[in-house]
């Protein structure tokens, strides 16, 4: 038990950049005292004490502001940072070492008493704030849900889920736009730069008139290699010269 704990104070020093000391984190961070009272509730839960473990769970609702279902399953290095407002379902699981921000909602669809209702997340995932994932889908390892986002369908390990209704971001290479080297990246709030499917877009449509502006200007050099360029009325040199400031565009939409 105390492993698992300073294994769960370890997670949050290193994920959370204003958490000074172990003391801080053990006497100041609802998220951790969460976790500890939803595994007491969990382990009445199992064991077949259904009110005790509801009790527990309301409790811990009231001195925490996170509501955790005593039915929910949740691995090891889980990190509720802020928090305030998450709500986690009975038949939600969530994987090693995901970071759950505040206002999060892990909730279902169905209302048949028994069946996988709440999502099931795998490892590492990072749940934006004020996300509502729905369903008894699967969230993959290292994907992450951008903030506000609604995700009713199954996210693959490495993508990324924006918008409402979600839209699904392809991983590069099965990881996440910043996960690059061996160790991967923890990256606040679970959104970089290159997963805003709009800059995305703007930047393939500037390359792509960059690439057409670049290939018109060496046909018409090679028409006047070719000593036809004469026989078409072109106002000046412009068509020889690429005037399309693709780097400049780049930079003002995020690249």
């Amino acid at each position: 038990m105390f492993a698992r704990l300073r294994s769960d104070i370890q997670c949050i020093l290193e994920r959370d950049p204003a958490a000074r000391s172990t003391w801080e984190v053990l006497t100041c961070y609802p998220g951790l005292h969460a976790l500890v009272l939803h595994r007491l509730a969990h382990s009445c839960w199992i064991r077949g004490f259904k009110w005790l473990g509801r009790f527990v769970s309301h409790i811990s609702r009231w001195l925490t502001g996170i509501e955790i279902h005593p039915g929910a399953k949740i691995g090891e290095r889980v990190f509720f940072d802020h928090a305030m407002g998450v709500v986690v379902g009975e038949t939600a699981e969530i994987g090693d070492g995901c970071t759950i921000y505040q206002g999060v909602t892990l909730g279902g669809t169905s209302l048949y008493k028994g069946a996988k209702r709440h999502p099931t997340l795998g490892k590492n995932v990072v749940v934006s704030a004020g996300a509502k994932v729905l369903g008894g889908f699967e969230v993959g390892d290292n994907a992450k849900i951008g903030s506000n986002a609604v995700v009713i369908k199954p996210v693959p390990p490495g993508a990324t889920a924006v918008g409402i209704p979600a839209r699904i971001i392809p991983s590069k290479s099965g990881e996440s736009a910043d996960v690059t080297d061996a160790q991967p990246k923890f990256n606040a709030y679970g959104i970089t730069q290159e997963d805003d499917p709009l800059s995305q877009a703007m930047r393939g449509l500037i390359d792509n008139a960059a690439s057409q502006e670049h290939q018109i200007a060496l046909l018409w050099k090679a028409l006047e290699q070719l000593g036809c360029a004469q026989k078409v009325k072109v106002p000046g040199e412009a068509h020889t010269h690429e005037t399309f400031e693709a780097s400049k565009l780049n930079d003002l939409v995020g690249k």
